[in-house]
């Protein structure tokens, strides 16, 4: 199945496909919640929006702290959901 020859080679062939198929579920999942929060702010909705971008919020810095994606893109990311919202608000 896989090039390992080692046993701790292989366990850790293992843990790696394991590894990558939960940060992909992961990353899909924040997608997912980012969309829905950008599909909210275009329909100009303020109170679907702000529950929105509180999901996604938790969804990004949750996707971070495991390490599915950098800490630094998760802030980046929800701080442009917030910029975009308090823009919505403003007009």
């Amino acid at each position: 199945d896989s090039v390992a020859n080692h046993k701790s080679a292989k366990k850790r062939a293992r843990q790696t496909l394991k590894r990558t198929e939960r940060n992909r579920q992961t990353r899909s999942r924040v997608k997912s919640a980012v969309k829905s929060a950008r599909t909210a702010l275009d329909a100009g909705e303020a109170g679907e929006t702000a529950s929105a971008i509180k999901v996604a919020e938790g969804v990004l810095r949750r996707a971070a702290s495991k390490g599915a994606i950098p800490k630094k893109r998760a802030s980046r990311q929800v701080s442009r959901l917030a910029k975009s919202q308090n823009r919505l608000a403003s007009t």
